[in-house]
């Protein structure tokens, strides 16, 4: 249990609505989490604050805090911030990727073939945002990977929804085998290209679920 660990509050609370335990526009009734937690109310509080900060938590005016419910449109301008930060951080690993690197993304690039070839939805999920992960970290930008990792936990719910949409991995598996080709060839302009392009296709992705969740009958 965190205890009385503001971080680790925050932490454990954030991985619990980042996978879904709390829905959005949900409650967070203070008496329940301090008992779920085994922590205070004043460190809960403090950690809810820190949540509002991040976007993943709002407060409302004599209602309390909730989970804040990130909107389709939102996640699209997201995505586009996102499409600047990936860029450098893409570009920033083409030059400083190591052959253990290049050779640790390849694997999960295989595996991400694997988990398409095997319709293993969940699978290319998890790989994808392992992908990312390793990018980042390769790049080694700490100021760039502290706001991606903000922006990607507002928009988890629709990139989960995007990759549950049939055909939507034979979409991106290409666009990732790009990037690392193109880290792997160390080149910074193309490994930035390539990363655009993808994050690009999610943007186009959601505004096609915009507009698929505005039909009639939906």
């Amino acid at each position: 249990m965190p205890g009385d660990s503001r971080p680790a509050v925050v932490e454990a609370l954030r991985a619990a609505i980042l996978a879904g335990e709390y829905a959005p526009k949900q409650r967070l009734v203070e008496v329940d989490l301090c008992e779920r937690f085994g922590t205070s109310r004043f460190i809960l509080r403090a950690a809810l604050q820190d949540l509002a900060s991040q976007g993943l938590v709002e407060f409302q005016r004599n209602r309390g805090a909730r989970v804040r419910d990130v909107s389709l449109a939102e996640a699209i301008e997201i995505t586009e911030v996102r499409i600047l930060l990936e860029g450098l951080l893409a570009a920033r690993a083409a030059e400083r990727a190591t052959k253990a690197d290049i050779a640790m993304l390849r694997n999960l690039v295989k595996d991400m073939r694997t988990a398409v070839a095997r319709s293993e939805l969940m699978a290319y999920s998890e790989l994808n945002a392992q992908l990312h992960a390793a990018i980042r970290t390769i790049a080694a930008h700490e100021t760039a990977a502290r706001l991606l990792r903000q922006l990607r936990d507002q928009t988890v719910r629709h990139q989960f929804s995007l990759s549950l949409v049939p055909g939507r991995p034979t979409v991106s598996l290409p666009q990732h085998e790009a990037i690392v080709a193109a880290i792997s060839a160390r080149n910074p302009e193309e490994a930035k290209q390539a990363m655009h392009n993808h994050l690009q296709s999610v943007i186009d992705a959601f505004r096609a679920l915009s507009v698929a969740t505005m039909q009639p009958g939906r």
